[in-house]
Parts: C-alpha cells; structure tokens; sequence
C-alpha cells in the first residue's frame, strides 16, 4: 500500500487524511504540537465545503448540524441596513444550507473519522525533500511515497522545497475573534464602520462567534484588547459594544492578518504537495480559507484514487487548484478592501450607496459564486 505523510493536524491536513485513506492510501498525520486542542474562534462551512466533507464521508456527523441561516445584512455603524442577502434564497441556489461551528468542533469531527493511531503529536518537521525524505527536530527522518504540506501559513514544507516563497506580508489588516453567548437580537450580520468591520456568526450550539477587522498598520498589537476595542467601537450600535464587554479578555484573540509575500508558481514538487494556507494563505473576508483547504484535500486524493502515476496524479492536482484558489485569494482582497480600508466620509458615503444600489438577487449570486463547486468522487480503483 503507498504511504503518505501527512505535516499539519488542522483542518486540511486532517481531510487530506481522510481523503487519502478513502482513496487506498496509509496516511498518517503528523503535528508538532503536544495534542489537538481547542484553538480559534469560529468557522463557517459554506456549501462547497459541505459537499467536499459529504465525499470525504462526514455527511451522517454534519447533517444534523445543517440549518438555514436567517437573512443577513450588512449595516452602517449606525445600524442602518446597506445590503441584506442569504437566507432561504442563497439556499435554493446553492442546494446546500451553510454551516457556522467552532474550529474546535470541527476538529474533532475530522479527528474522529480517522483510525487509531493515525495521528502523532509533538513531531516537529525540520525539512522536507523532493523524494519525500522527512527530518525532524529530533534527529529521527522517515520516508514516504507522498508529503503533503498542511502546516500552515508558516509552512516548513513550504520553506524547504521553495525557499523563494517561504516569506510572509502583513496584509494590512489587524484582526479579533471570540466565542461568547448570543445576545437578543444579534443574527448573522456585518456593520461597517471607518477602516472596520465587525461580523457576528451564530453557531450550531447556541453560542455567538464575533469577529472585527481593523485596516491597521503593521506590528499593531494592543496590550489589553478589550479596552482597545471599547474605545474603537465607542461610536457603535450598543448591542455590538455589548458583546465585546461580555466577552472575557482572554477569550479574545488577535491576530496581524499575512498572506505570503510571493505566491507560488505550483503547489507540486517532486513528491510533495502543499494544500490549505501552506499553499495559498487568504484573508478571511470571503470565509474561505478552511472551505479551500477542505477543497484541496479532496481533490488531492480523488487525482490520487484512480491508480495513475502519482506525478501525473499530482500534476492533475496542481492544475486543477491554483487557478481556483488564486481567484479566491484575490477576491477575498478585494472585498477586504471594500469593507475595511474607507476611512474619509467621503469614500464610505460612496461605498455605502453603491451597497445600498445592489438589489437582493445580485447580492445573492455574487456571495453564491465562490461556492459553487461541487467536488470530484474519490474512487480508488
């Protein structure tokens, strides 16, 4: 039986595992840090995604999970409705409801699909080489027919194999998330304010997933971010300063928003194939990023499912994904640069009309384009 190694226990590395053991395929995973813990905020699973983990076999765990999401607006700092969309009518469209869940659900949902000890913790990657020669901090190396790099934005796979495109750019955007519990009258919804953004998800479990981006210079890191947000959102609607007074400090994380400074010119190299942020790190403005990754395990092991040389399998992978995920990438940008980086009244008064002039079913097949991607069957032969 070919082996594959698989460098990074999140999201994409866990489904590239699923989808290679589906495809005939041993894989293993293999994460540096001690144990798969609860971190992050909140995800939301977009149809694309939810059909991509239905291929991988998750249907059964994810459908009672699926509910329709009430109709959505993006408002002013005011409060007042700009766009509203989504709904039932985003349903109809796309066939498929969306899915809002912590991170950490779904970890566990994609760690309990894989056998026993297919999973190792505390295995930190040194390197990677073209023939699938992993070293490891420890001294200790193994080999494998297949790499795939899932280790993230700071990818040491990525840095191995295209040392060139190893360096990562503040995207210009600084970003908080929390986890806290619904408030009456908060749904699914983002405000718009000067050079911000602030977002509110409900999850399947009841609990609020909120998130605010802020166009900000590099290295801008608050000391204590529940005061900084308090005196960002003075200006804003009460119920939106209320989540953050009820979330506990420590339960709120920032992050400087990156991107790789390069993008790659092939996610292939010998055999090895990076996937997820490793491979095409986005800003999170269309809510892609882990929908993508989940997207390019499966189609990484359906290339991989039909007995074929396993370059040409690859190379089948490489051409199928970068045109894809390049767009996504660069729309993800643009719509950052929508929301977050008008400053003068000026361009926001612009920016709100036009938001204001989009009819409803224009706003619905445009949020619908990105999703519309149904996955390759993985059918190993």
């Amino acid at each position: 039986m070919r082996t594959a190694i698989v460098i990074g226990g999140g999201i994409g590395g866990l489904s590239a595992a699923i989808g290679l053991r589906k495809a005939g395929w041993q894989a293993t995973v293999v994460e540096q840090a001690p144990e798969l813990t609860a971190v992050g905020a909140g995800i939301t699973l977009w149809p694309n995604a939810v059909r991509a983990l239905d291929e991988l076999g998750l249907g059964p765990a994810l459908r009672p999970l699926l509910t329709t999401q009430p109709p959505a607006a993006i408002r002013d700092r005011r409060g007042r409705v700009l766009m509203e969309f989504g709904g039932a009518s985003l349903e109809r469209l796309l066939g498929k409801p969306l899915v809002a869940l912590h991170r950490a659900t779904l970890i566990a949902l994609l760690r309990d699909a894989l056998p026993a000890g297919s999973l190792r913790t505390g295995a930190e990657v040194a390197a990677v080489s073209r023939d699938g020669e992993i070293t490891y901090r420890d001294g200790t190396g193994e080999r494998a027919d297949l790499v795939v790099g899932a280790d993230g934005i700071n990818s040491t796979v990525r840095a191995s194999l295209w040392p060139e495109h190893a360096a990562t750019v503040s995207a210009g955007y600084s970003a908080f998330r929390a986890v806290t519990r619904p408030r009456p009258g908060i749904t699914l919804g983002t405000t718009l304010g000067p050079g911000t953004e602030f977002g509110t998800v409900p999850l399947v479990d009841g609990d609020l997933y909120w998130y605010a981006s802020l166009a900000a210079p590099t290295g801008q890191a608050p000391g204590d971010v529940k005061t900084f947000l308090r005196q960002h959102l003075r200006d804003w609607p009460q119920p939106l300063r209320a989540l953050v007074d009820d979330t506990p400090a420590d339960a709120i994380l920032h992050h400087e928003l990156r991107v790789l400074r390069r993008r790659l010119p092939h996610y292939v190299a010998g055999r090895v194939a990076l996937l997820g942020d490793a491979a095409h790190a986005m800003t999170p403005f269309l809510g892609q990023g882990g929908c993508q990754a989940i997207e390019d395990a499966v189609v990484l092991a359906a290339s991989l499912a039909g007995g074929t040389d396993t370059a040409d399998a690859l190379a089948r992978y490489d051409r199928e994904r970068r045109p894809r995920t390049r767009a996504i990438v660069a729309d993800s940008a643009r719509m950052g640069a929508l929301h977050n980086r008008p400053r003068h009244p000026l361009l926001i008064a612009v920016r709100n009309a036009i938001l204001r002039g989009v009819p409803a079913s224009v706003t619905t097949r445009l949020a619908a384009r990105p999703v519309r991607w149904s996955p390759p069957p993985i059918t190993p032969r």
